[in-house]
């Protein structure tokens, strides 16, 4: 990029503020020289007339599945990374849930040395609990640590026995690693594959009780309390197992949790025409979960927005029936544009409020400090157009897979720059 680039009039994202700060904003070699009303652009400078538009903190995601080794052909770290950047991600945690699993410090060490070379983002990877995700013995924790490992789970399948549950979770303690839980439990699950209700009876399509979640949810933070261990349950659906969680945060226990922008959105009655683009596991629940769970992360509860982005191949997804299909949507491309046109755009969130949950909070939650807007930090900022469209065609669209309800529709909300120190990433300016 130039050496520099001056925003004026922008509307500055923060979130400590509910409401925006209007001012200019001039990054210089890739650092916030200052923010101030009627600056003047220094010479060979970029100037950007950004009155309406959001300047925010990269976003960062906890929770996303690259499928880099194995599955390369729904995925990879290259076009995975991409796919974030589109949607304003500077930063990605990729679950372990690849061919073969990242289970040990040799897999953890060849996944971020693909990840030097192929992606322009902060990438991190987690590590499995067990080895081979199969829930028998326990995978080499230490040598992942060694090897810089963000966190361990089994995410796609619980530990299903929790004796050696409980000793995971007692050396994540010692290493000081968060154990992030995929909490379901299977013989409640079975085959199902949609949430157990009315309208799963009418479609005829087996479903998932709330229950399957909600039984393991209490299991796992029981442990928790037991061991001190710090425990991240992944993309919570339910109001029930919301409610849990909010009593063991008030109990003390070290939990955290996460909530998908789908799951905020999206519910089990938009299952039409046994669309295999809304089939997810845990599964879309009520209309009544929708909004609670909303509610929980705007008092939150919930400490991170995260997608669980998860690609699958058009022939995998449209080629079998819905019981047939495997689970999973993408979402790095859509979860900021999803948020400000259903959420945002209707007076439910503030923009603070994302930036919170969607930035600061993920980072602190693996020990990172938060990206901000201030005089004198590096840059690693979007610039997001709340009035604008997107259009969620295939050839806009930098991921491998368009498994997303959203796909040939347009949401309110549209990123315009992406920009990571000195780097422009993205430009649609």
């Amino acid at each position: 990029m130039s050496n520099s680039i001056l925003f004026k009039q922008v509307s500055i994202a923060n979130e400590d503020n509910s409401e925006l700060l209007v001012s200019d904003v001039l990054i210089e070699g890739g650092v916030i020289k200052s923010v101030s009303s009627n600056l003047t652009p220094p010479d060979n400078s970029r100037t950007i007339e950004a009155s309406g538009k959001v300047l925010l903190p990269g976003l960062f995601d906890v929770h996303v599945h690259l499928r880099e080794p194995g599955q390369t052909s729904k995925e990879t770290i290259a076009t995975g990374t991409e796919a974030a950047i589109n949607g304003g991600v500077t930063g990605v945690v990729a679950m372990p849930n690849t061919l073969p699993a990242i289970d040990s410090g040799g897999m953890v060490k060849s996944v971020l040395e693909t990840a030097r070379s192929d992606s322009r983002i902060n990438f991190l990877t987690t590590g499995c609990i067990t080895k081979g995700r199969e829930g028998k013995e326990m995978a080499a924790i230490s040598g992942m640590k060694e090897a810089g490992v963000a966190m361990i789970t089994d995410d796609g399948s619980p530990v299903e026995n929790p004796q050696l549950l409980r000793r995971a979770m007692e050396y994540a303690r010692e290493f000081d690693l968060p154990l992030a839980s995929h909490c379901e439990t299977m013989q409640l699950s079975g085959p199902g594959a949609m949430n157990e209700g009315r309208r799963s009876y009418k479609l005829g399509i087996p479903g998932i009780p709330s229950i399957s979640e909600e039984i393991c949810i209490s299991r796992d933070i029981q442990l928790a309390a037991y061991t001190g261990a710090h425990l991240h349950i992944q993309h919570v659906t339910t109001a029930v197992g919301m409610e849990i969680i909010r009593r063991a945060k008030n109990d003390g226990v070290k939990v955290t949790c996460e909530v998908a922008p789908h799951h905020l959105i999206f519910n089990e009655n938009h299952i039409v025409d046994y669309d295999t683009y809304y089939k997810m596991n845990p599964p879309l629940r009520t209309e009544e979960d929708n909004a609670r769970l909303l509610d929980g992360l705007v008092e939150g509860v919930f400490d991170v927005i995260a997608t669980d982005h998860a690609p699958h191949t058009e022939f995998e997804k449209k080629q079998q029936d819905f019981e047939a299909a495997p689970f999973g949507i993408t979402g790095l491309e859509t979860a900021l544009p999803s948020l400000n046109h259903y959420f945002i755009n209707e007076d439910k969130m503030n923009w603070g409020q994302i930036v919170k949950r969607y930035a600061s909070e993920p980072r602190r939650l693996l020990g990172f400090n938060p990206v901000s807007i201030k005089e004198g930090e590096e840059a690693e900022i979007i610039l997001f157009d709340p009035t604008g469209e997107t259009t969620f065609t295939k050839d806009f669209m930098e991921s491998k897979s368009p498994n997303t309800p959203f796909l040939d529709k347009t949401l309110k909300g549209s990123v315009e720059l992406v920009v990571v120190g000195e780097k422009v990433l993205l430009d649609r300016i």
